[in-house]
């Protein structure tokens, strides 16, 4: 294990957010796992060893079902940021069983095979309405015309918020995101609660007039599951709508934009893609892999684990890298080549265990759409200007990506 000075990892460097993987192969190459002093947290960058603790109950994503601060070791967070807490350990991401579990099963039925493809002639339209604007205006900036409206327009719709409040998502969803960086400042993390407070009395808001008039968005129905006996308080029902649109469009949108800027870079990739549109499916998986908006994943050690003959104490915190991951020549053939019509793809970047992504199949119909229309009716499509990568490192992607037809 590797003392945290000498550990290849620069996530507040802005030439390692840019391409993190040189520094990712080389944490690899040193080992299973290491301590990182800055963040007081183990890395742990092999691809079989973050698939198998995703999945290890031994872990989980908070201890509080378990232990009080005091007895796991670790401060209580300042009084100042309790709404951001109350928000997110309310939210599917951050429970444990049994309220994960509760939780989980009656929000899975808004996400059951049958809906999700019934959202499919939906999600097409949103995507050809956007990308023929985006013809007519000879190109733009492809995250903020295209990448970002889809996915925001899709969960809102699922949620049943009005068109006219839509506007106002995805500036609390970034504000809220930006506290699950490392180490996040003062700035940040007033911002989070900012956001946590105006979000949360909107939704509650909203909850309030769904109760008045029922109708056929997800709210309604998991008023309707109150109603009906399956225990929902009006906290987590909150916690889960901002989870659901948070995870539901920040993948989707760095997986395009992301996924765009690889293929410019990648030109006799993306020419296969443009001769042959039945590649999609596996393209939209390799472009996951080969550069996931969701690097790092952390989790609590709730009891003691050894991983590689080092031992992990109960109360420390693991930083699984997905990125790594997704790069290990251990289980991925030529990982670090873009291979558009790669079969054997086992990526994280939807995660694994009782965490897996809820909404995967929505965010795949999505990207499918989303490709597919641009490939179809912006075929000559190039990059107009050099990007640059937004500050954080755990969700990357780009501050715009500037194209032209």
């Amino acid at each position: 294990m590797d003392a945290s000075d000498d550990v290849p990892f620069e996530p507040w460097s802005s030439s390692f957010v840019a391409d993190p993987y040189p520094a990712l192969a080389e944490l690899r190459a040193r080992g299973r796992v290491h301590w990182f002093e800055p963040t007081r947290q183990f890395l742990v960058p092999h691809h079989a060893d973050v698939s198998a603790l995703l999945r290890d109950r031994r872990l989980g994503r908070t201890y509080l079902h378990r232990y009080t601060h005091e007895e796991f070791g670790r401060t209580p967070p300042p009084a100042a940021h309790e709404p951001f807490h109350t928000l997110g350990d309310n939210g599917l991401l951050d429970l444990e069983a049994p309220d994960h579990t509760r939780i989980r099963r009656l929000v899975t039925k808004a996400f059951t095979p049958r809906t999700v493809q019934a959202l499919e002639p939906v999600v097409q339209r949103l995507a050809a309405g956007l990308v023929a604007d985006f013809r007519k205006a000879g190109g733009g900036d492809l995250l903020a015309d295209v990448a970002e409206p889809l996915p925001v327009a899709v969960i809102a719709e699922m949620l049943g918020i009005p068109e006219r409040d839509r506007p106002l998502l995805r500036p609390w969803s970034a504000d809220i995101c930006g506290m699950y960086e490392l180490n996040p400042s003062q700035e940040t993390a007033a911002r989070a609660v900012r956001a946590s407070v105006e979000f949360s009395s909107y939704l509650r808001e909203l909850i309030a007039a769904r109760r008045a008039e029922p109708g056929e968005d997800l709210i309604s129905a998991l008023i309707a599951a109150y109603d009906e006996g399956d225990r929902l308080s009006e906290q987590e029902m909150i916690s889960t709508c901002v989870l659901l649109l948070n995870a539901g469009h920040e993948a989707t949108v760095n997986t395009t934009v992301n996924g765009w800027w690889t293929l410019f870079r990648h030109p006799e990739q993306l020419a296969a893609l443009r001769a042959d549109h039945s590649l999609l499916s596996t393209a939209v998986e390799e472009l996951m892999r080969y550069d996931t908006p969701l690097q790092l994943f952390e989790r609590w050690v709730l009891d003691d684990i050894e991983i590689d003959g080092t031992l992990v104490p109960r109360g420390c915190e693991l930083a699984l890298l997905f990125g790594s991951a997704n790069r290990d020549g251990a289980r991925f053939d030529r990982p670090d080549e873009l291979d558009l019509a790669r079969q054997d793809n086992p990526h994280v970047s939807f995660g694994a265990g009782i965490h897996y992504c809820l909404g995967a199949p929505l965010a795949r119909i999505e990207l499918a759409a989303t490709f597919g229309e641009l490939l179809r009716e912006c075929a000559t499509m190039r990059l107009a200007a050099e990007p640059r990568w937004k500050g954080g490192f755990v969700i990357r992607g780009l501050e715009e990506l500037r194209v032209e037809l």
